[in-house]
């Protein structure tokens, strides 16, 4: 039976939830977590153009002075990026870009590649393309006269040879020899798990070209291009040509990018990550470091670890910031976690922050 008291007791009770619950949410919009505290507005570079500046991967020191000297003639960011890293896809020394990049388990190359411009936030992909020695012009095409983003296969290939592209074999004498060497081995290293190796860590080796650029006008552009892992299983796509995770480009606030182990990027959505918290303050350097962290505690696979549960594999990230700033980080401390870098101060390398100290066999 309800009385006047209980009813008053109860009206109250749920009042009181109520208030407290409105507060609550209140509170967590405001402010996310105790542990973060982020500004009450997005950073937003505001004063003049700070360009040219190319930021890359360490095999990217002769892709950043041609990108640099391109923006300093005039051309955009877009122009230089993919002037600078066709430069490594058409080496043919180059084992992990382009032509003369290792195939995967059967012998083909097969390539991935991806471009954005902040201008626009316009982006254009290409996966497991075969044939075809520039991947990122094809990305480019893709974005500039399709609808879609991300082509792959026999599609993206078809879709280069309508637009022009040349057909061919881009295995070299060098790279088809690795692959019968690799396959005459029959290397227990390779992309397939069997039951006895599942503790055995797969060698990923740091391959891939990444370039960020800022151009005179204040304009960002990115593109990050590979082969993938060598002697891959057919078909497999790492975290090169995926937009927010291989790369991530906006011209209110920076551009990122990665190479190493994309199958551990792709869980984060690395490059996005890494833009998203230069926007709310953070230093390109800290954001590519707060990104590895996540990485780290989000690797659990025993086989992907060492005995004191630190990944055995090896990812690096690179940022350029609106302003000019630029940062990179390692998850290990070896003798290639460096960026290369060009501005008014020529083409250098700048070493990364990172993680952990590789031990020197």
């Amino acid at each position: 039976m309800w009385t006047r008291r209980r009813f008053i007791q109860t009206m109250t009770s749920l009042g009181s939830l109520f208030s407290a619950g409105w507060a609550v949410g209140r509170t967590s919009r405001s402010r996310p977590t105790d542990a973060v505290r982020f500004p009450d507005r997005p950073w937003r570079y505001e004063g003049p153009p700070r360009g040219p500046v190319a930021v890359a991967s360490f095999n990217g020191l002769q892709a950043v002075q041609e990108a640099y000297e391109r923006m300093k003639a005039g051309q955009s960011a877009l122009e230089a990026v993919l002037a600078g890293v066709q430069i490594n896809e058409l080496d043919p020394n180059d084992n992990t870009v382009g032509y003369g990049g290792l195939p995967n388990a059967l012998g083909v190359v097969e390539l991935d590649a991806a471009v954005m411009d902040g201008r626009t936030w316009r982006a254009g992909a290409v996966g497991a393309l075969q044939g075809i020695k520039t991947p990122s012009a094809v990305a480019r095409v893709i974005m500039e006269r399709t609808d879609h983003i991300f082509l792959v296969g026999e599609g993206a290939r078809r879709f280069a040879l309508e637009y022009g592209f040349s057909n061919e074999d881009l295995l070299t004498p060098e790279s088809r020899q690795r692959w019968l060497e690799w396959r005459d081995r029959l290397n227990p290293r390779d992309n397939y798990l069997e039951p006895e190796q599942r503790d055995v860590l797969i060698d990923y080796p740091d391959g891939t070209i990444h370039v960020s650029a800022l151009d005179l006008r204040g304009h960002l552009a990115a593109v990050t291009s590979t082969s993938g892992l060598p002697f891959k299983i057919p078909g497999r796509v790492g975290d090169s040509p995926i937009i927010g995770a291989g790369l991530y480009c906006d011209d209110d606030v920076g551009s990122a990018g990665s190479t190493g182990r994309g199958e551990a990027n792709i869980k984060i959505c690395g490059a996005h990550t890494i833009v998203e918290m230069m926007r709310w303050g953070m230093h390109p350097q800290d954001a590519c470091i707060e990104a590895l962290r996540r990485v780290v505690s989000t690797t659990k696979e025993k086989r992907l670890l060492d005995d004191q549960g630190r990944p055995r594999f090896q990812l690096k990230f690179y940022a350029l910031r609106k302003d000019g700033v630029f940062g990179c980080s390692a998850l290990w401390g070896t003798q290639d976690a460096r960026m290369a870098v060009c501005d008014d101060r020529g083409p250098r390398f700048v070493d990364c922050a990172f993680l952990y100290v590789a031990e020197r066999k």
